[in-house]
């Protein structure tokens, strides 16, 4: 069997920046040392630690993750999921520097979060450049940095495998690079670098059942976050409550025969689109007299984009198409007045000596116990062994009384709470009225026993 090796060095490309004569050739070898010099220093190794609330009781974690600096004077970019619920984020630069940082804002429908490395009088740090992610091809040779399985500094190549990925229930506002650079647990947050030494993307989900599946958030989206980020500390976006689907969607076999439009797969309880008699299956035409178009997946977080970005409270006019799956055509037009876009997810709160965890009720992260419950608080989480899961308690109860006290949000329920421990005189025993897929049950919870560190 006859074994053929490929050396780098047989490799030619154009001239990168660097190369020694204007025009003339350089090897793969001396283009990607020239980008490894201009990206590798901004790269820093993310040590955060969190609060969870997911194992029934608040825990710490040190968590393992990457990101680039982007300003000398220590902004960095990272992934929301690095640095969430982070109380305190360690960070290690290239030269050996140890640094905390703070959070400047974090956006988690993108997976996005810009921190300050925390500085002397005077101190600098090396940044790296944000690239042009529209003008990326299939093909293109790039290197993932970061810090893979929490090792500080690693960095990897690979391809591009395609420019405009679109990952179900991960593309609401934009699109993914994907590449077969290997990325693994700790690489997220790290960049995701061309051969001219730009950073092309932030590298944030792989699949680790083989096969090298990565993929990076693109520059272009990054440049856009952390701008708003920067300045409000918070993405704002405006909130209309339409569900969009592609005229053609292979996997559901549904094919719309036109080449206009997008259909309205659905409309969120109480949003402003219900409000303005919007309904799934019409077929959304254009938007302020401007025509829209959703043929495929991959034009959806465009036009999602675009409808985030209208003005809050300013009424927008909608064409649309009524009958859009049969039956005579009928267009029309819908006044819709977006609200703003809250916050993602809702407050925490650990009853410790109950063994479980409270969460605000959300309409974004919760939408189907927002229907049952709008501003109530939930169970997040309940420890095994302890007295909420003795007591028939489960993860998505939502609580709406204790000790017939009614329950409207994390305080009223911190108040219970810290009211009945206080009382050393009564029975150590509390009734929980809680909704359980829409109807009522009633568990008694003996908080006696204890378990543990409760």
């Amino acid at each position: 069997m006859r074994i053929i090796v490929l050396t780098l060095a047989a490799l030619s490309l154009a001239a990168a920046p660097g190369a020694e004569a204007a025009g003339a050739p350089a090897d793969l070898r001396q283009i990607l040392a020239a980008a490894r010099r201009d990206v590798f220093p901004a790269v820093v190794f993310l040590m955060p630690v969190a609060e969870r609330f997911d194992a029934g009781k608040l825990e710490k974690s040190q968590v393992a993750g990457s990101g680039v600096i982007v300003s000398p004077d220590g902004e960095a970019v990272t992934n929301w999921h690095v640095v969430d619920r982070a109380v305190e984020i360690r960070c290690l630069v290239s030269d050996g520097r140890a640094r905390r940082a703070v959070l400047i804002g974090s956006d988690k429908d993108t997976d996005l979060a810009l921190i300050r490395l925390e500085r002397q009088d005077g101190e600098t740090f090396p940044a790296a450049r944000l690239g042009d992610s529209r003008n990326i091809e299939e093909g293109q040779f790039v290197m993932a940095m970061g810090a893979p399985w929490g090792l500080s500094r690693s960095l990897s190549m690979g391809i591009v495998s395609c420019v405009n990925r679109f990952l179900p229930g991960r593309s609401n506002y934009n699109l993914w690079i994907q590449t077969d650079a290997s990325i693994n647990p700790g690489n997220s947050g790290g960049p995701l670098v061309d051969t001219s030494g730009r950073v092309v993307g932030i590298n944030s989900l792989a699949s680790l059942l083989g096969g090298n599946l990565a993929f990076a958030i693109p520059a272009d989206t990054v440049r856009f976050v952390s701008g708003r980020l920067r300045r409000d500390g918070r993405v704002i976006r405006a909130w209309t409550g339409l569900r969009l689907q592609p005229l053609r969607d292979f996997e559901k076999n549904i094919f719309y025969e036109g080449d206009r439009g997008a259909l309205v797969a659905g409309v969120d309880p109480g949003s402003p689109a219900e409000l303005a008699g919007i309904s799934a299956g019409q077929l959304l035409l254009a938007v302020d007299g401007e025509a829209v178009s959703g043929l495929n997946h991959e034009d959806i977080p465009a036009l999602n984009q675009r409808l985030s970005e209208f003005a809050i409270g300013v009424p927008i006019r909608l064409t649309l198409e009524a009958n859009a799956r049969g039956g005579a055509a009928e267009v029309f037009t819908a006044e819709l007045t977006p609200r703003e876009k809250g916050a993602t997810d809702g407050g925490d709160f650990d009853c410790r000596r109950w063994n479980l965890t409270i969460k605000s009720v959300n309409e974004f992260a919760n939408p189907l116990l927002h229907f049952f419950r709008p501003g109530g608080v939930f169970i997040q989480a309940v420890k095994h062994p302890g007295n909420a899961a003795a007591a028939g308690l489960r993860g998505g109860d939502i609580i709406l009384e204790i000790d017939g006290l009614p329950l409207d949000g994390i305080e009223s329920c911190r108040r219970v709470y810290e009211d009945v421990l206080a009382d050393g005189r009564r029975e150590k025993k509390v009734v929980f009225t809680v909704l359980r897929g829409g109807l009522r049950n009633y568990h008694v919870l003996d908080y006696a026993p204890r378990y543990g560190d409760d």
